[in-house]
């Protein structure tokens, strides 16, 4: 059962198009503020700063993560997922993780030349890299800069293998470069579909795309020759795990080749903004859900080891371990998989070409 003033109702006033219901100061802020619904606050219109990257490349050595290499052309995401695991890090910008992290953005407007620039440097060496990892390269406001296709582009050019992590229906725009960069084994993509549901969808996710729009670009893509592995991520006890198997279902109809699936993490900030949404739009399973999360997480809200902090461990996990590599194995979908990309084609000597990046 959740321990005592674990949950509070929120008052706080629904906005529409946001997952966040409070914008409560990071942690390292010495002071506490709240917005006052426009009054005395900002207005949670999103906004999109502009700044400059030092560097692009971001590195890992984290066991739990296949990959080595990643970057992140936006820093929030206006999709809003309140889920997001990538929320406490807009503290380090001294904002929110609630409604300042889906609607006060930044953008790399340099990060396809500094891309360039690393990969040009005597010392690289070619690991395949993930755009995404963090923040959707997606979101809405991609159509507006194009960070995300000016990084492809660049990597298009130096037959540099990639992956992409999205939710978005967007990525389907950039039909043109990941096809080519398939064709050779330098491109993979990870569609991530948590619900079936569109009133679950919009509460949770509510400027990502539709579960429908998601399916119809994992046909695209694999229509096109770009390997998709679906990702069921995360998986919330009593809110979504019952779509595991018919998401699975059509995205393998839809051409997927792979899935994999990670249950619901609460670091830092997460777990209060959470619990706070929980409560206010589904009360009468917010114990169900976080009792089964606890037993899931040792009797905690999260545990951070190597190992457990994707799967957790615990009566439900492993059903839902057993449930996932069922249907993975009854419809043809390699379970976890990690699409090979070639790293011998890597070219750096095309850094004296030109290219027109924002195209």
């Amino acid at each position: 059962m959740p321990r005592k003033n674990d949950i509070i109702a929120s008052q706080q006033t629904l906005r529409k198009g946001r997952g966040a219901l409070s914008n409560k100061t990071g942690r390292f802020q010495p002071l506490h503020s709240e917005w006052d619904d426009g009054i005395c606050g900002p207005s949670p219109v999103t906004e999109c700063r502009r700044v400059d990257a030092r560097t692009i490349i971001s590195r890992n050595t984290s066991p739990d993560l296949p990959f080595e290499q990643s970057i992140n052309p936006y820093q929030g995401c206006e999709h809003g997922c309140v889920y997001c695991y990538a929320r406490p890090s807009h503290a380090y910008l001294d904002l929110s993780p609630g409604l300042d992290f889906e609607t006060r953005l930044t953008y790399k407007h340099n990060a396809a030349q500094q891309l360039e620039r690393e990969l040009q440097r005597p010392g690289y060496r070619c690991k395949p890299i993930t755009i995404g990892a963090n923040t959707d390269p997606y979101q809405p406001v991609e159509k507006e800069h194009g960070i995300t296709r000016q990084l492809l582009q660049v990597l298009q050019r130096y037959r540099h293998p990639v992956a992409l992590i999205t939710k978005g229906a967007l990525i389907t725009r950039d039909l043109d470069i990941l096809a080519e960069m398939a064709s050779e084994q330098l491109c993979s993509v990870a569609i991530s579909i948590t619900t079936l549901d569109p009133q679950l969808k919009r509460n949770m996710e509510p400027r990502a795309a539709s579960a429908n729009a998601r399916l119809a670009a994992v046909e695209a893509l694999a229509a096109a020759g770009v390997p998709v592995t679906v990702l069921f991520a995360p998986v919330i006890p009593a809110l979504n795990d019952c779509d595991m198997e018919k998401i699975l279902a059509r995205s393998a109809d839809a051409g997927a080749t792979g899935a994999a699936y990670m249950l619901l993490r609460l670091p830092l900030e997460i777990r209060e903004l959470f619990f706070e949404w929980l409560q206010r739009h589904y009360p009468l399973k917010a114990d169900h859900v976080i009792s089964l999360l606890r037993q899931s997480r040792g009797g905690a809200d999260y545990d951070s080891r190597f190992g457990h902090r994707m799967r957790g461990t615990g009566t439900f996990a492993d059903l839902l371990e057993q449930r996932f590599a069922i249907s993975c194995r009854n419809l043809g979908l390699k379970y976890g998989e990690s699409v090979p990309q070639r790293t011998d084609l890597f070219s750096p000597n095309k850094g004296n070409e030109q290219i027109d990046l924002f195209t």
